[in-house]
């Protein structure tokens, strides 16, 4: 592995306390730092984080409190959105009593993975332990100026140089703001409240890619997405003994035995008899593991791990390069234009899938991905299906597990239904998905022009306005 150097002062290491030898620069030198601006300047008492329930605990959730992560974060319009998915009961709050709820219009900051991700809520809700409310004198600072000033230029600077997974709340008291004005902050944030107001009203004709794809595969296959959301919801039912034999490894447990899921196999038996299995050019394979002695900034091969595809689409956004010793043992593990990748662990991201586009892309996929290489299909028909609600259901109910630790495996997903239909119905079908899609990213670069106006009004007010 390549030996990275620079130079740096000695009187800069006293800016990282962890002594990490990075350039903190920017986002630890001139201005004032953050914890001036708290209302008790205290940075243990000015600055809370939460913490998740245990997930193996049944009785913690479904309840009525909603429990915030960061899938419940626009990050267009730098809130949350109108409803939680997770939500917590009673009995969690009452017997975890290190659960916290914030304040209402708080602002919260990310501290771990999407590291200075800032965003406001509209209500009070329970939050875990991957981001920080921020309790501001807001006689002294405009909440909104120091929100638009993490996510446009401290959010980037820790993408780029801080390499820590975590924020502890020293750190994020110590990060410097442009010494500014209130009124000239004040004034700031009336202009960009202005954009704002564009940017939800075009946010609001936004329809998500998910509804797309599934109208469309319903329409195209008289799925019954009525019904189906109905039985998801039936909690109590009966079953023979003898349905049990019907999984190969004897679960017994609730979820593989779902009325819901039952009906999906049956919906897709009245379309297809074929499955995964039959349109295979190989057999579905685990990627390579990896340690941190296997990564090389002179590589010639990126790692591919869940992260980079939990977005639906690979994001080479952290995907880091492996050096050619690693790359050479893991010819096998490559990908090649039109491949899918599929996530097959952890809750969120099991059975997200990413279709690689891009030709020239060397890419290794890690071990807790797995390769699906089609033959004689369309390898984004596939990739459509595969994100429908029918087929992610399938993952649902066969993916074996615990809590977070939760995995599906080839052997699983190869049995799994696989719409038989002619190569000119697949490209139809295609054609009408991107068609729906393309009109949404018009939407969506008329709301980045938007962004983009906000972030030149911040960056001028700081050029004009800031004092050392």
């Amino acid at each position: 592995m390549a030996l990275k150097q620079f130079i740096i002062d000695f009187k800069d290491l006293s800016i990282d306390p962890k002594l990490g030898l990075k350039d903190y620069a920017p986002l630890y030198k001139n201005g004032i730092s953050l914890k001036n601006f708290l209302l008790n300047r205290s940075t243990n008492i000015d600055i809370r984080s939460g913490r998740t329930p245990s997930r193996f605990n049944e009785q913690y959730w479904n309840g009525e409190h909603e429990f915030l992560t960061m899938a419940n974060v626009d990050t267009l319009t730098f809130t949350i959105n109108e409803i939680c998915e997770d939500k917590i009961t009673d009995v969690a709050i009452d017997e975890d009593k290190t659960l916290y709820k914030t304040k209402k219009d708080s602002l919260i900051i990310s501290n771990a993975m999407t590291l200075g991700l800032s965003f406001l809520v509209d209500r009070s809700v329970y939050i875990n332990q991957n981001v920080f409310e921020v309790n501001l004198d807001e006689t002294k600072i405009n909440k909104k100026f120091v929100l638009w000033y993490f996510n446009l230029i401290i959010r980037p600077l820790f993408q780029n140089t801080y390499t820590s997974k975590y924020l502890t709340k020293d750190e994020l008291g110590r990060i410097k703001l442009p010494n500014i004005s209130k009124a000239k902050q004040d004034n700031m944030v009336k202009q960009i409240e202005q954009i704002e107001q564009r940017i939800r009203s075009l946010k609001k004709t936004i329809v998500k890619p998910s509804f797309i794809i599934n109208k469309v595969f319903e329409r195209e296959f008289k799925f019954d997405a009525t019904k189906f959301e109905s039985l998801k919801q039936v909690k109590f039912y009966e079953t023979d003994f003898i349905s049990f034999s019907n999984n190969k490894d004897l679960r017994q447990s609730v979820k593989f035995h779902r009325n819901a899921g039952v009906f999906v196999y049956e919906q897709l038996k009245l379309i297809t008899n074929k499955k995964i299995k039959n349109f295979l050019a190989e057999p579905i394979v685990l990627g390579a593991g990896v340690s941190p002695l296997n990564y090389d900034e002179n590589g010639d091969y990126y790692y591919i791990t869940m992260a980079n595809i939990k977005n639906w689409k690979y994001e080479s956004e952290g995907c880091k390069l492996v050096s050619k010793e690693y790359s050479d043992k893991n010819l096998n593990k490559t990908v090649f234009k039109n491949d899918i990748l599929i996530a097959r662990s952890g809750e969120g991201t099991i059975g997200k899938v990413a279709l690689i586009e891009d030709e020239n892309l060397n890419g290794i996929f890690a071990d807790f991905t797995m390769r699906i290489r089609l033959k004689n299909y369309n390898p984004l028909f596939a990739y459509y299906y595969f994100r429908t609600d029918y087929f992610q259901y399938l993952v649902e109910i066969n993916k074996k597990g615990l809590g977070n630790n939760t995995n599906i495996f080839p052997v699983q997903i190869q049995e799994f239904p696989m719409i038989d239909i002619s190569p000119s119905k697949q490209q139809y079908i295609v054609e009408v998905i991107e068609s729906e899609l393309n009109k949404q990213k018009e939407i969506e670069m008329q709301i980045q022009s938007e962004r983009n106006k906000i972030e030149k009004i911040l960056k001028s007010t700081i050029e004009e306005n800031s004092f050392n």
